[in-house]
């Protein structure tokens, strides 16, 4: 079973993602500022991490680069989570280097299924 953390500092927004993500069948951690998920994904090694970019805290590029220097996370897919337009989220999540976009508000009908393709494609490709 896959572990996925959400980085998420709106609790609705959280406990929607979580909820829908746990009936799919995931682990589901959930941080409600970056520190604590830097902190629990260092801890944790999740297999997906969705970040939300405009934390109060520590921004998404940050928690995103700090990600990407920890061996042990070397395999986590990064998701950027965000409310930014679809353009912007676009070229801001491929600047911070991740995986991919969800943007909010969350389609519930399919949000399970784009975790699980991102969860597939990083699984398939060459290390």
């Amino acid at each position: 079973m896959s572990q996925i953390l959400i980085i998420e500092d709106n609790e609705q927004n959280a406990r929607m993602a979580a909820k829908l993500l746990r009936h799919a069948g995931y682990e589901v951690t959930i941080a409600e500022d970056g520190e604590t998920g830097m902190t629990t994904m260092l801890n944790t090694t999740p297999d997906l991490v969705l970040v939300d970019l405009g934390l109060p805290d520590i921004d998404g590029q940050t928690i995103v680069a700090i990600l990407r220097q920890q061996p042990s996370l070397k395999q986590t897919v990064v998701i950027a989570f965000t409310a930014w337009p679809e353009e912007k989220a676009q070229e801001m999540a491929q600047a911070y280097q991740c995986d991919g976009v969800i943007t909010k508000p969350i389609d519930t009908r399919n949000f399970a299924k784009q975790v699980g393709d991102f969860l597939d494609k990083v699984k398939a490709r060459p290390e």
